[in-house]
């Protein structure tokens, strides 16, 4: 059975901000924002955990965002750079955990470990290690495996705390005590159903699928049909660069070396 790992980085661009700023980062308590523009509009387009408790959110008018937070802390948002550092991310998953991992963005990782577990401990051990790694270079980080990419991705952003290892056969049932948000459906989609009185992915799939598709179009049953398990959800791998190397081959294996966050 196919099993998936799903690594969610709730505060990825803040925290690649302070591990980039170094000794020169502002401690964790200081509450820290990422500031873009919409339109011509200045916005909020990160939040660390700190400015998040402080009642600040994605998509608040900056000027407003600084009132309400006296001596926050702004600096921009770099959405280019938050990108390069997640495709260096899921380059270091691929040496380490499975040949097949990409970046899902804008805040995670995909890896498809059909088969790898057991060389990491098992799956329990495999993902607590994931955390840790995280954890030790300054990235929150929740983590989810089931049996397809879109369950994995629900449960990492919607029931990890921080870790959930769904047991194989079981993400079909599972998931359907979640949100409707966790289908990854277009937001306007998402309120559209909660208006018609629709707010966990069961009530969905109780509902007759044909008057839904010609409300919503396909990408509703799609989803829906992915996270099931019922439709085949292909990971376009990152793929290293080519470089070339002399290899020495040793009369007996040596220690793999740990590696730290690649970013």
């Amino acid at each position: 059975m196919r099993r998936v790992v799903s690594l969610f980085l709730p505060t990825w661009s803040t925290d690649r901000v302070r591990r980039t700023l170094g000794s020169a980062a502002p401690p964790a308590e200081a509450p820290l924002v990422l500031i873009g523009r919409e339109g011509r509009r200045r916005v909020v387009l990160a939040a660390d955990a700190a400015a998040q408790r402080a009642g600040l959110r994605v998509g608040m008018n900056a000027t407003k965002a600084q009132a309400l937070v006296p001596g926050l802390i702004v600096n921009n948002a770099d959405p280019a750079a938050d990108a390069e550092a997640l495709d260096r991310l899921a380059l270091w998953a691929l040496r380490l955990y499975a040949p097949i991992a990409a970046a899902d963005p804008p805040d995670g990782l995909v890896i498809d470990t059909t088969g790898a577990a057991h060389l990491h401990g098992g799956e329990d051990a495999m993902v607590e290690a994931m955390i840790a790694r995280f954890a030790a270079s300054g990235f929150t980080a929740r983590a989810a495996i089931a049996d397809s990419w879109s369950a994995a991705y629900a449960f990492a952003r919607y029931a990890a705390r921080p870790i959930l290892v769904v047991p194989p056969g079981e993400s079909a049932t599972a998931i359907l005590d979640l949100p409707i948000a966790a289908l990854r459906l277009p937001k306007d989609m998402v309120e559209s159903l909660r208006v018609l009185g629709f707010q966990r992915i069961g009530e969905l799939t109780d509902k007759p699928r044909a008057p839904l598709t010609l409300r919503f179009g396909p990408q509703l049953g799609r989803r829906l049909d992915q996270a099931m398990g019922r439709v085949s959800e292909p990971i376009d791998p990152i793929r290293p660069p080519i470089s070339s190397r002399c290899a020495r081959f040793l009369a007996s294996p040596s220690p793999q070396p740990r590696r730290s966050l690649a970013i």
